[in-house]
């Protein structure tokens, strides 16, 4: 049986926390950036921890890149 491969997209969008919780960056972020106040510009940059519902999708999706330590 051949490996399971990373979702490369996937990889790129999500980051691992050290206790190993999905985090990605907030959408709104690439144009119409003009009419946004700068508060709302600055908490663009904040990052979202991934709810439960598509946690485990996104595991599959990460494979062994998911499973480390």
């Amino acid at each position: 049986m051949p490996k399971m491969k990373t979702h490369k997209s996937t990889a790129k969008r999500f980051k691992i926390t050290g206790k190993g919780k999905l985090r990605r960056l907030k959408i709104g972020r690439s144009h119409f950036r003009r009419k946004k106040s700068k508060r709302s510009k600055r908490q663009l940059r904040q990052y979202v921890e991934i709810d439960s519902a598509n946690k485990k999708r996104l595991e599959r999706l990460l494979g062994r890149r998911f499973r480390r330590g």
